[in-house]
Order: C-alpha cells, then structure tokens, then sequence
C-alpha cells in the first residue's frame, strides 16, 4: 500500500527538468505556435471552421517545445506520425461502421505504420482517431488539409523558435558532434556504446545517444571536480609568456622562437589582449617548393626582411598568424583544459590564460595539465610493484 509519503514524493517529482524561466518559455512558445497554425490555417481553408486545427496539435506542442532533443520530437517522427496516422484514420472510417472496432483499429494501425516507418509520435494515434469520432465523412484530402497544412506550419514554427528563440539544437542530428562534446572521449565510451546500450535496453528511453553522452560528460567532470579539488589555470599556468604584437617583423618573431624552442607564441595589442597566436606551422604555410628548390633556401627568403618598399610576402607577424585563438579565463577549473587539450584530431597544445579584463597572464601547456593531474598516491603504488 502507497504510504502518504510516498504519495507525496510521487506528485513532488518534476517530470521535466526546467528552471522557471524555461517554462514560461515554452508555454510562450506553445501559445504563439498553435496561434500562427491556427491563423494560417483559417487563412488558408476553404472547408468548414472546426476542421481549422486538429487536437492533437496541442500535444505535438508539449513535445516539439518541451522535449526537443526526443526522437518522438524529431522533424520526421512528427510529419510521417501525423500524416500517416491521418491516412490510417480516413481507411478505417470509411470501411469500418462499428465506432469501436474503427477506433481501436486506427489507433492500432497507425501506431504499428509509425513503428515501421520509424516515424512514432504519440499524438499521432489522436490525429487517426479524428475522421471516425468527427461526425463527418472525411475524405483522404483531410491528409492535406487541415492535417498537412497544420504540420508544415507547426514544423516549420518548432524549428525557428528552437533554434533562434530557445537556442535548443533542433532538429537533432545523428552523429552530429558538438563542439564542447567533442573531448568526451576521457570517458572511455564511445559513440557506438552508448548506441548499442540504448539498443540493448528492454524499454524505450526517450532520450538520444548525444543527451545521454552529455549527462555522462557532466557528471564525470562534477565527479572529477570534487575529488581533485579547485584547481584552476592560474594555479599551473607559466606567468612569464614570451609574446609578440600585429607589426612584429616574421624574422624577429621566428628567432624568438627558434632560440627559445616554442612551438606557438600569443600575439597581443598594447593593452596584452590577445589578438592571435603564431606557430611553427603558420610559418611554414607560406613556404612553396618547386622541383628543385630547397626549403632552407625558400624559407629564409621567406623570414628575410624585405629592404625594398614593395614587397610581395607577408612582412609581419599580423599577416601570417591564426586570429581563431581560444583564451581561458584564470579562474577556471582545469577540466576544461581537459576537455580542450584531449580532444582527437582538435587538441591544444597550448591555451592562452586571460585575467578578468581580457588581458593575458599566462599561458599553460600540455605538460603542466598533465603535472596536475598526476597523483602522488598512484605513484607510490606504482612504485611498489
């Protein structure tokens, strides 16, 4: 028997996960989509006003503004549901007499064609109910009209609020990585695990192989956090950083890093923001060889100051550096130097370290992120053995 307790602990339970701001958004977001199907729709028919918009819109809205990430959410589960579902309810009110029968037949038949066209969204099954409870004989144009064109608009409204007014990633692509995901590799689990483990399940999980990848990420990084302390950037960073600015000659820039044996080198304005980042490779880009030049040749032509007023080279270090540079704040917990520094084909060897004005104070290298991250009590097992 429930006990009070567990009652009360039952309705407490959020069913979704959303501060108070995001909820008003998306009952804002909900209102105004059904408003404009709505108000196109009527524009647009030329049949009867109670056939302007179809119930099962309303639940279509829960899911495209509350749960947009779902598979149930996606653009194709949310067209082929509805119109399938549509056709389903039209043959099934039209061949069947007995209500009942009509209607446990379209609710069954269209959530099986949604299963095998993997196309399911809930409030399809309501979509197949309407031609048999409507009253009316409906024809297959009611696929069109008001069910297609109620579709299209309501798409077309999920993918403009979600994206530019709820800044969600929809329509959620498979495969498609995200930027901030793409280091998640420190867990060990790759793409197809995750898949293949949602496959494995003797349920449904409404949930995608990236929202599960992300939930894992963060709570690795929670977990991180709390046994490895606050360590931040500017407690391993280096503070004396050789840097260079826009007009630096290339040759003076390059002596510098040859004589110092760095591999990239910040490059700041006056006021040491940075405005850009120099590397072995940004040198080497420029450098074009034909069949029989040599590159030692090439390339000190190339860093040579050029005494003439015209020249066709680049002549400072402005011209040939990468301004797409990323900076870290100091305050910063150095899991984001992991996410930054381990990630496959895109991994920094080097992160600039800026201080609350934007002005740079240090820089830290992969090496010292691996100093930090070594434990001393590993060690002494290690050790040991």
């Amino acid at each position: 028997m429930i006990t009070f307790k567990q009652l009360i602990r039952f309705i407490s339970v959020d069913p979704v996960n959303l501060s108070f701001k995001d909820k008003l958004l998306a009952v804002g977001s909900s209102f105004f989509a059904i408003l404009i199907v709505a108000l196109v729709t009527q524009e647009l028919s030329v049949g009867a006003a109670d056939s302007i918009i179809i119930a099962s819109m309303g639940a279509s809205a829960v899911i495209l503004f509350i749960i947009p990430s779902s598979p149930l959410a996606q653009p194709w589960s949310f067209f082929g549901g509805h119109l399938v579902s549509a056709l389903i309810g039209v043959v099934c009110a039209q061949w069947l007499t007995d209500t009942a029968i009509a209607s446990a037949c379209a609710v069954g038949g269209s959530i099986f064609a949604m299963l095998l066209l993997r196309c399911l969204h809930p409030p399809g099954a309501a979509t197949a109910l309407v031609p048999i409870l409507s009253g009316e004989s409906l024809g297959y144009g009611f696929a069109l009209m008001p069910v297609g064109l109620n579709v299209l608009v309501m798409l077309v409204m999920a993918i403009f609020i979600n994206r530019w007014v709820l800044r969600h990633d929809y329509p959620t692509v498979s495969g498609k990585k995200n930027t901030a995901l793409q280091s998640e590799r420190r867990t060990g689990i790759s793409d197809q695990d995750l898949k293949l483990a949602l496959d494995n399940m003797d349920r449904f999980m409404d949930v995608s192989p990236g929202d599960l990848r992300k939930l894992l990420t963060d709570a690795e990084a929670r977990s991180f956090q709390r046994f490895k302390g606050n360590i931040t950037c500017a407690d391993i960073m280096v503070r004396e950083v050789l840097t260079v600015e826009y007009g630096t000659e290339v040759e003076q820039a390059w002596s510098i890093m040859h004589q110092q044996r760095l591999k990239a080198m910040p490059v700041i304005d006056r006021a040491r923001r940075v405005i850009g980042i120099i590397t072995w490779n940004d040198f080497f880009k420029f450098i074009h060889l034909g069949a029989h030049e040599s590159f030692q040749d090439k390339f000190r032509a190339f860093i040579r100051r050029t005494p003439d007023v015209s020249t066709n080279k680049p002549e400072s270090v402005g011209h040939i550096m990468s301004t797409s540079v990323i900076v870290i704040p100091e305050t910063t917990h150095i899991i984001e130097l992991i996410v930054l520094m381990s990630s496959q084909g895109q991994g920094y060897r080097q992160i600039p370290i800026v201080n609350d004005e934007n002005r740079l104070v240090g820089m830290v290298y992969q090496s010292h992120l691996i100093a930090a991250l070594y434990d001393e009590q590993l060690a002494a097992i290690v050790n040991k053995l």
